[in-house]
């Protein structure tokens, strides 16, 4: 693959160096480096351009060492890189610096990654080293290897490891209290307020998962799949559950096999003339599958027992998820459960809330489709596949790397932005909400003897109307209101939800 650097001056160096130099069949990183031509670091797009003093020895071990000391760990293109290589190769390299640092993590790298083991004695000598550099990247517990004498500090295992890079935008939210924020929202409530809250923000989040399916259920088939959510956390995740919880999201089995896929799959359309596969994004092969999720699953246990920061970890856990694509339906909606779980079982989700993850993401779906294809594009150009006689896929190159090795942080900021707006904006709002809603039953109670049912009609009249009761109103259902009683419904009305009813987001 041949790189362009944003400048004629530019040279290239680390990892964009180093795929374009064995052309690597993978894709780039969504940050490339290069050393520019200023003495001032440039960014423009997606590069940074280095000054000419942070130039690497133009050779393998100096691009990897500028790689790894800059760019971080990519694990994706470092196992492509290797398997470029003879192990020859790397043990010179190891050997052009026995015990330094950077090349006792490319040795560790290299046999974590391959699986081979060089003919190099252990390391007995020097002090630990980090494997993942934390001001880069969001590290994992450290696990010492002796033989290299390296902390492996990687938020995963060798079948599943995405990362995080370490953003200003995660940086900024990492030192922002919102757990602290929540629990302000929720211990300021009173129970009844909470828990009614806490089912409205369930049903509304059940309805808009199907809604970004492009789904319309029966209401019962919502309630359903609401009460489902409302247990996430509860069950230890395995293979098992979410085959069971698929279960529950499939209406109609007949024309489903449950349970890990047994062909291939992708998301995408057909072509309407012939039926052939146009596919968005193509899933993990079958074969694939047991090895991808036992490796999820682990790494789920290693991060939630460490306490990598939860929101971080939902998002390479439910991300990955649906990027490997393990079912032959039902996907979407157990990706988002999965968030659900993962912030219920980290404790991250106060205990009695849902927080209303789908809802946020229904709002901005553009950007979450944005997030998607942030990792599957990228990819397709590398999976080679031919349709099936049913206008199935099937991928006939090796693909596994795509999915345990790949960066999230696209991912991860987008579903921090939804947590965001969930604690600072929805969370609050139905609280407020409900509390002005018990004011204006009890207002119109102490007036007036009205059954519930038809002050909640009462309500919804003033909102489709912007606090003003129609004409049809007015002669017919609350005809028997005195002009004076709908002057102060109406004021009343308008003192309390002034904002909120332009919203027309609440249904009692």
């Amino acid at each position: 693959m041949k790189i362009i650097p944003p400048s004629g001056a530019a040279q290239l160096a680390g990892y964009s160096e180093l795929i374009t130099r064995y052309a690597l069949s993978v894709p780039l990183p969504d940050r490339l480096f290069a050393i520019g031509g200023k003495h001032r670091v440039c960014t423009a797009d997606e590069w940074t351009l280095l000054t000419p003093r942070h130039k690497p020895a133009d050779s393998l071990f100096g691009h990897l060492v500028f790689a790894l000391k800059y760019e971080g760990i990519h694990l994706w293109v470092l196992k492509a890189l290797f398997d470029a290589l003879v192990g020859r190769e790397v043990e010179a390299l190891v050997l052009l610096e026995p015990t330094g640092a950077y090349a006792r993590r490319i040795w560790f790298l290299y046999e974590w990654l391959t699986g081979n083991t060089l003919s190099l004695p252990d390391t007995v000598s020097g002090g630990y080293v980090n494997l993942v550099n934390d001001k880069l990247q969001y590290a994992g517990p450290t696990r010492k290897c002796k033989r290299q004498r390296v902390n492996n500090n990687l938020p995963g295992n060798r079948r599943f490891c995405p990362l995080i890079r370490k953003t200003d935008f995660l940086e900024n939210w990492r030192q922002s209290d919102l757990l602290d924020e929540t629990r302000k929202t929720v211990g300021q409530c009173h129970p009844d307020v909470l828990m009614r809250a806490a089912s409205f923000l369930l049903l509304a989040d059940s309805k808009a998962s199907f809604s970004i399916e492009g789904e319309q259920p029966p209401k019962n088939r919502i309630a359903r799949w609401g009460q489902v959510i409302g247990m996430a956390g509860q069950q230890p995740l395995s293979v098992e559950e979410l085959e069971r919880l698929q279960g529950l999201v499939l209406a109609d089995h007949r024309f489903v096999i449950p349970g890990l896929r047994v062909t291939g799959g992708f998301v995408g359309s057909h072509d309407r003339v012939t039926g052939m596969p146009l596919p968005e994004h193509i899933s993990a092969r079958p074969e694939d599958l047991p090895e991808l999720m036992s490796g999820l699953l682990e790494t789920y246990t290693l991060l939630k027992r460490e306490g990598f920061p939860p929101v971080l970890l939902a998002a390479m856990i439910a991300f990955g998820f649906v990027f490997i694509h393990p079912f032959e339906d039902g996907n979407g909606r157990l990706h988002r459960y999965l968030i659900h779980h993962v912030l219920t079982e980290t404790g991250f989700v106060p205990k009695g809330w849902v927080f209303p993850v789908s809802a946020v993401i229904l709002k901005r779906i553009v950007q979450y489709r944005e997030a998607l294809q942030a990792y599957s594009k990228p990819r397709l150009e590398f999976v080679d596949w031919f349709p099936t006689p049913d206008n199935n896929v099937s991928v006939i190159n090796e693909t596994k790397d795509h999915y345990r090795y790949f960066d999230a942080t696209r991912q991860a900021e987008f579903l921090v932005e939804c947590v965001v707006e969930t604690i600072r904006d929805v969370l609050p709002e139905e609280v407020a909400y409900l509390q002005k809603y018990d004011t204006f039953v009890e207002y119109v109670n102490d007036r007036i003897d009205m059954p519930q049912r038809t002050v909640d009609l009462l309500l919804r009249f003033l909102q489709q109307n912007q606090g003003v009761l129609s004409k049809r109103a007015l002669n017919n259902e609350f005809a028997q209101l005195r002009p004076d009683e709908v002057d102060d419904i109406e004021g009343k009305y308008q003192m309390l939800f002034q904002y909120t009813s332009e919203k027309g987001q609440h249904s009692i």
